[in-house]
């Protein structure tokens, strides 16, 4: 079987820009292990795509962009990864059940409609909607110093009816604490 004439045109012109392909991954890996990653990335890319390139154009600067734009590509990955040789960061990572984030939703909801209306209304206009006490007490048409009140006495009532006794409560549960920390204990059963 014979070759195609341009198929052997454009493997002849590939093999012949390596050496200026491998220089340039040099300049921009400062690596020879990546340079030669690079250049046979890139010969796999210009190869898979042949027919995308357009005869009669400059081939070398067809490699030098697929080059380029492999090399960023991977540069934008890398800068998202984490090494972890070891696995200790692996090791370290686990996903909370999210019924446990959901049912503490739906215990919030009923904790925030025992409240009385007024601290509701306080607590959802400063902590949910995120409006200064200020602006709150202008909403309210009352003292900033009442719209305080209001929220500390909100957040302390809703303290009581969730049994929340301190701040280190919020986040993972105490069973999956003791668990991502390798020690053994009681939990809390809902």
């Amino acid at each position: 079987m014979t070759e195609d004439p341009a198929a052997r045109r454009m493997k002849d012109d590939i093999l012949a820009a390596v050496p200026a392909l491998r220089a340039f991954a040099m300049s921009l890996s400062g690596n020879p292990d990546r340079a030669d990653d690079l250049v046979q990335e890139t010969m796999l890319k210009a190869w898979a795509n042949r027919d995308s390139f357009t005869p009669g154009t400059n081939v070398s600067a067809w490699l030098f962009t697929i080059l380029r734009n492999v090399f960023y590509s991977e540069h934008r990955k890398r800068r998202r990864e984490v090494e972890d040789a070891d696995g200790q960061m692996a090791s370290r990572l686990a996903t909370h059940p999210s019924q446990d984030g959901h049912m503490d939703l739906v215990d919030f909801r009923v904790a925030l409609q025992q409240l009385l209306p007024d601290q509701r209304e306080a607590l959802i206009l400063i902590g949910g909607s995120g409006l200064s006490y200020e602006e709150a007490a202008q909403i309210c048409g009352c003292a900033v110093g009442t719209i305080k009140s209001r929220v500390n006495r909100a957040r302390t009532r809703l303290a009581e009816i969730l049994a929340v006794s301190s701040t280190s409560e919020f986040g993972p549960e105490s069973r999956w604490s003791t668990a991502l920390s390798g020690t053994s204990g009681a939990t809390d059963e809902r």
